[in-house]
């Protein structure tokens, strides 16, 4: 009978414990191991080491926080880490996660845009050799590998998604919307529209969202750079500084940014009123060269300013913002004509049209103008 009470003692006090025994379990303070599978972790623009920490934990990368930070504390590359995507495991240790989030292996959607591209992929008389286009370098920064499945948006399908919608479902600013519309319904009506640079793709983004994206950053980049507030002043609207800008990217060297954009505003302003830039007659092609040929000239397209007056419809690139600032504020001069003489990019520039004749000669001469056909 004794015995019978002590095993019932016994057994009502583990029942009473039980729930406390329980609770006394820690969780891990670390992991060990590879990992368990693939997931993307997002650093925004300002986090904190804590709050990144935080991020980590709530997706199942760590199991404590400040084990990570500890392992983070004095480590230069995690203090300089950059917003992004990034790419880790779930359940690994601190100083693996660490090591993994400062990897730059590890980062995944980041868009490189290069100043003066446009939206399609060109191909260069001659050489034959392809300038990626926009869409395409969109579509190669938002592969992704997790778990063994590889993931990437195509440029069909961006250029698709670009076409898609009113303007509005893209982000496009009420700036850029009356100059976006003349295109209707063309992928062309976001040309120049998603400004060069450093951007993060969200791999798990469809085609139209990062579209979007891109396209409200941008926004915010243009305005930030004065747009609006210079082109009120040059008396245009923001979209043609835009304009602008682009043909100045396109048709000169840094050094002459500024006396070509100054070429255009005269050349608008007198009765010399079509610009005759063979970048615009170009643009809509899938092939291009320096020197046009006189049916392409001829060819009318909304942006042959050899064709039609006054600036092309659309952007013809994405204006960098050293061409930028050289449409918003134009070198001092009566030049009318300029063109590129040797392939050092020595450009002359004139108000003289026999003289303008004559510096063709020197570029012809230093075979520049050869296409290569």
């Amino acid at each position: 009978m004794v015995a019978l009470i002590g095993v019932l003692a016994l057994a009502a006090l583990a029942i009473v414990l039980g729930p406390k025994v329980k609770n006394m379990i820690k969780p891990p303070t670390d992991y060990s191991g590879e990992g368990k599978q693939d997931v993307v972790v997002q650093v925004h623009e300002g986090d904190s080491g804590t709050v990144i920490a935080q991020t980590l934990k709530d997706q199942g990368v760590i199991a404590n926080a400040d084990v990570f930070l500890s392992a983070a504390d004095g480590n230069s590359d995690f203090a300089a880490i950059q917003p992004g995507f990034y790419k880790l495991r779930t359940s690994i240790p601190s100083a693996t996660a660490v090591q993994k989030l400062t990897d730059p292996a590890s980062r995944i959607g980041k868009l490189v845009i290069p100043e003066g591209r446009q939206l399609d992929d060109i191909a260069a008389v001659g050489s034959g050799k392809v300038t990626e286009g926009i869409f395409t370098l969109i579509a190669d920064a938002s592969c992704v590998e997790l778990n063994g499945e590889k993931k990437c948006l195509s440029a069909k399908e961006l250029k698709a998604a670009a076409s898609e919608g009113p303007l509005s479902s893209l982000n496009v600013p009420e700036w850029a919307a009356k100059g976006a519309a003349v295109m209707g319904q063309s992928h062309r009506r976001l040309e120049g529209l998603i400004a060069p640079g450093t951007w993060n793709i969200d791999p798990a983004a469809t085609p139209k969202q990062v579209l979007a994206t891109l396209v409200a950053e941008s926004n915010d980049h243009y305005l930030k750079g004065g747009l609006l507030d210079t082109a009120k002043a040059l008396n245009l609207s923001p979209y043609e500084v835009l304009i602008v800008g682009s043909l100045v990217q396109k048709e000169a060297q840094p050094a002459d940014f500024a006396k070509v954009a100054r070429v255009i505003y005269n050349r608008l302003n007198s009765e010399y009123d079509r610009l005759e830039f063979d970048s615009t007659v170009n643009y809509p092609l899938d092939r291009q060269e320096v020197a046009t040929t006189d049916k392409d000239r001829h060819t009318e397209t909304p942006w042959n300013t050899y064709a039609k007056a006054g600036l092309p419809a659309t952007p013809i690139c994405s204006p960098g913002d050293d061409a930028l600032a050289a449409a918003e504020r134009p070198d001092e001069g009566d030049w009318l004509y300029f063109v590129t003489i040797n392939q050092d990019g020595t450009t002359l520039f004139t108000n003289d049209y026999q003289e303008h004749l004559a510096n063709i000669e020197k570029a012809q001469s230093s075979g520049i103008l050869n296409s290569g056909r």
